[in-house]
This record gives C-alpha cells, structure tokens and sequence, in this order.
C-alpha cells in the first residue's frame, strides 16, 4: 500500500476544491474507485479546541437486513441511534476494543442508542443475521471524510502546515487497516493525493466497497 505524488491533473474531481482543501482519491491497483474509506488529518499544529461536530447524521439503520451506512464517522463522545426499519427483530452488538455494546433484540419502529466515548474502530453485526456488517470510526479531529463511490474525499477549510494524513477502510490489505503519510497543506491552493490499495473481497454482497 503506496501513498503516490500529488496530482496536478490526472484526478477528476467531483466537487471543487479551495485553499486549504486535501482531496484524496482510493484507487486499487486495477484502477478501480474505492467507496467507504474513511480520510483523517491531524494538523502538526492541533486541532480548534471546540466541539467536534461533522454535518451528517450519527445514526446507522436496519433495512432490507443491512446496515445503513456501511461506514460512518463520528466523533469522540457522540451519541449514535441504532433504528430499525424493517418489519422483524435485529439484535445488534459489537466486541470491538474501542466500544463493545449489545442491543437485545428489539423491533420495526424502535429505536436503541449507543454513546462512543473512545476513539477506534467498531465493528458491528447482528446476533441473528450473520450477513450483515457495518463500521462506524470514531475520530478526535474536526478533519475527516468519507469517499464516495468516485474513490474521492475532500477534507476542507485545514490550517496550512504540515500534517498527517490517515486513510482507513475496513478491507484494506495493510496494518489495522490504515496507512499514512505526512503531507504539508499549502496556504494557497489545494492539495491532490492519489492512494493506491488492495482490497480484501467482502463476503456481504453489496454495490461497490
């Protein structure tokens, strides 16, 4: 697993970028857009001392027997609603270092919350369907994202200076997941990676990674 050059031009970018921005593409070495992986960035400098809020909503639903979303990011301490749309009983657990919960079996219309208090990985699954899988990454940075099915991430509005930069994505063929790179965000400009990486194949049948 490589981190290559920033790209002046061979990445298409789905939305615009500004000073301050870092777009990030997964590739696997067939070229093949990587959807899920999620991009952190910690300044050298820290983070604002504020609260961690990101824009989407903490929460990963039961449909159709699957996890929505397959990824999501949160932040340390926030509050993450477990609800269940489908017409039968999920009982949905995690063992993972970073939280282990258990949601006993509960139904159609009900609703079971989850408070993540250290920053990690957590794997989650079903007690009674063993084909559903999701991930939630808890972070302690305001800078984060998520790809699209482009394989593109664009974390905005980051201080200039130099910083590192995370990419994690739960079938990924390297180390817990994740690789790393210490880049220098430009005070003028924006800056362009490109990642290549194997993927792992899942067992759970779903559009894209």
């Amino acid at each position: 697993m490589r981190f290559l050059a920033p790209l002046l031009a061979a990445i298409s970018l789905a939305a615009p970028v500004r000073a301050g921005d870092l777009a990030v593409t997964l590739l696997t070495p067939g070229g093949k857009p990587v959807a899920n992986a999620v991009v952190m960035v910690k300044p050298q400098g820290g983070s604002p001392r504020t609260p961690i809020r990101f824009p989407w909503p903490y929460r990963v639903a039961q449909r159709e027997m699957q996890f929505e979303p397959f990824v999501l990011i949160v932040p340390v301490g926030a509050e993450v609603a477990f609800p269940n749309l489908d017409p039968f009983h999920h009982h949905v657990y995690s063992f993972s270092k970073a939280k282990t919960f258990e949601l006993k079996l509960y139904g159609q219309a009900e609703t079971r919350r989850v408070r993540f208090d250290r920053p990690g990985v957590v794997a989650i699954g079903c007690n009674i369907h063993d084909s559903m899988s999701a991930y939630i990454r808890v972070v302690d940075t305001p800078f984060a994202a998520k790809t699209a099915a482009s394989g593109l991430s664009v974390v905005r509005d980051l201080p200039p200076g130099p910083a590192t930069v995370t990419v994690w994505h739960p079938y990924l063929k390297a180390a817990q997941g994740e690789v790393t790179q210490r880049v220098v965000i430009p005070a003028s400009g924006a800056l362009r990676l490109a990642v290549t990486g194997d993927i792992r194949p899942s067992r759970i049948r779903r559009s894209g990674y």
